[in-house]
Parts: C-alpha cells; sequence; structure tokens
C-alpha cells in the first residue's frame, strides 16, 4: 500500500464512518478496486487495516464529544465507589450505563462470528446487495425521519432518558451491522430513533456508542496488526498507515460536524440514493468486465 492509497482509503474511512452508508463497504469496495486485495495474504493485511483506520475516526468523535466523555469518565467511578458525586453526576451516568448495554449485544456475536462474517461477507456481491437493501430503507423512512425532524423540539429526550430495554433494543439492532454494507451507523441511528430520540439526539448517541463499538474491534486487530511485521510490510510500513490515520481523523471530524445538522433538518432518503447508486454503478461496471473486485 502506497501513502496516496493510505490517503484514499482513510479519507473514505472518515468520511463514511458516521453516515448512514457503511464505511467497511465502502472500504472493502475500494481496496479492492485499489488491486489492494489481490493475494490472500494482502487480502488479510487490507481488511485488517479497514479496522485500525476506524482508531481515528473514533478519536475524532471523542475529541468532538470530550466532553460528554470525561463526564461519562468520571461519572463511572464515582457511582461504584463512596466518592463525592459531582454535577451532572446522575445524568452522565445513566448515558454510559445505556451506551454499555447498547455495546454488549455485539460485542458478544462479534466475538462468536468474527471469522464467519469474514469468511462470507466480505465480498462484492454481499456488500452491493446490503447498500441497496440499505437504500431502499432510508428512501422508504425519509418523510417519518423528516417529521421526527421538525417536532424535535417536543420530545426532550436523550441518551440519558432511554429506559435499558431501549438501550438493549438498539444493541440487537447494530449487530444486524456486522454484516458489511448496512452501516453501524444506519442502524444505531434507526434503532435510537424507534425508540424516541430525535434525529439529532440518535445521531448523538450513535456517535458515541461507536467509541466502545469501534474502540474494542480496534483495539483487537491493532494488537494483532502490531504483532505481525509481514503484514506492517504489506501495508507500506507505519508511514503509509499513519496516512491513513491522519486522513480518517480529518474527514471524520468534518463529516460529524456536518451530519448532526444534516439530520437535525430531517434529511435521511439523501443517504438511500446514494446507496442505491453506488451499489447500482459497482455492479454494472462488474458486469460489464470494467473493474474486477
Amino acid at each position: 500500500m502506497t501513502p496516496l492509497q493510505a490517503l484514499v482509503l482513510g479519507i473514505v474511512e472518515g468520511i463514511t464512518e458516521y453516515l448512514p452508508v457503511s464505511s467497511t463497504g465502502h472500504l472493502i469496495l475500494v481496496s479492492r478496486a485499489l488491486g489492494l486485495a489481490d493475494t490472500a495474504a494482502n487480502k488479510a493485511s487490507i481488511d485488517a487495516f479497514n479496522i485500525v483506520v476506524q482508531g481515528a475516526a473514533i478519536a475524532a468523535v471523542a475529541g468532538l464529544y470530550w466532553r460528554e466523555v470525561m463526564a461519562m469518565l468520571r461519572a463511572v467511578p464515582a457511582t461504584l465507589l463512596p466518592i463525592r458525586k459531582g454535577p451532572g453526576h446522575a445524568k452522565a451516568a445513566r448515558l454510559a450505563r445505556n451506551l454499555f448495554i447498547s455495546f454488549l449485544p455485539a460485542a458478544v456475536l462479534g466475538l462468536l462470528i468474527d471469522e464467519w462474517v469474514e469468511e462470507r461477507f466480505f465480498r462484492a456481491a454481499p456488500v452491493l446487495a446490503a447498500l441497496a437493501l440499505g437504500g431502499i430503507l432510508m428512501i422508504a423512512l425519509g418523510p417519518w425521519v423528516r417529521r421526527k425532524a421538525q417536532n424535535a423540539t417536543e420530545t426532550g429526550l436523550d441518551g440519558s432518558t432511554l429506559s435499558a430495554w431501549a438501550a438493549l433494543g438498539i444493541g440487537a439492532l447494530q449487530c444486524v451491522a456486522l454484516i458489511p454494507g448496512t452501516s453501524r451507523s444506519l442502524m444505531t441511528i434507526l434503532g435510537a430513533l424507534i425508540v424516541g430520540l430525535a434525529p439529532r439526539e440518535a445521531a448523538r448517541y450513535s456517535f458515541l456508542l461507536a467509541l466502545p463499538t469501534l474502540g474494542g474491534a480496534c483495539a483487537y486487530k491493532s494488537l494483532a496488526l502490531a504483532k505481525n511485521g509481514a503484514m506492517i510490510e504489506q501495508l507500506g510500513g507505519w508511514g503509509s498507515i499513519s496516512v491513513g490515520l491522519v486522513a480518517a481523523f480529518v474527514s471524520a471530524a468534518l463529516s460529524v460536524a456536518w451530519l448532526v445538522g444534516f439530520l437535525g433538518r430531517g434529511g435521511f432518503a439523501l443517504f438511500g440514493w446514494w446507496r442505491i447508486g453506488l451499489a447500482g454503478a459497482v455492479a454494472l461496471a462488474l458486469v460489464m468486465g470494467w473493474v474486477t473486485l
């Protein structure tokens, strides 16, 4: 992997990680189109990089929402230990509890079926099918999301007001996103909307839920990558990897800032049309023999 290829992958990851369009699906398609998965060894390396680079996108969200993150980090030990509770403790503690509950289903299921999913679904056909089906769903739900955005001032709900069962329901929907092309962001935002959050708060909850969910997967793959010198060499060394990480960090921060405002205005169907258009264009290119994935 050259620094230029790492830059492209980093930008794709950063832009798509928090948009409901499937960053994993985009990365699989782009890395295949760049010829970075032409052998089994290269495929394993680039698939690992595509998960590791998520760490930069996670860092971008942690930076943008540092107040919430720090409040939760203070609230958890204050809840477990007999120490002085600070202002806002109860709200931060409830938010941390709900995020942990939402995180659990995908964490457990991911450990059980991670390799099975990679063997069967990290290919062009399943990714394109998931992109298209998710796009149809988003277009169908577009009017409903717009109505929720228009009535957002009436709810007063956020991630800290969810019940444990509502948080678990969001976590269950997140499990669907283990299939690449589905989109973790889509499923968690949809779940948060179903349990009553307004689009802006649903996006915020999805961003915060990404910290433990993607952080765990990223840490696991990063450890495996650090131990495997052959993979690092195939990826162009730490220089290329660093380029990808920086690109993902910057583009993710810009993407998140834009998405909150866009969803707050009821935007949803646009992403559905993008998913369907991308799936159709790639499928046509495959059938015509213009590209091989």
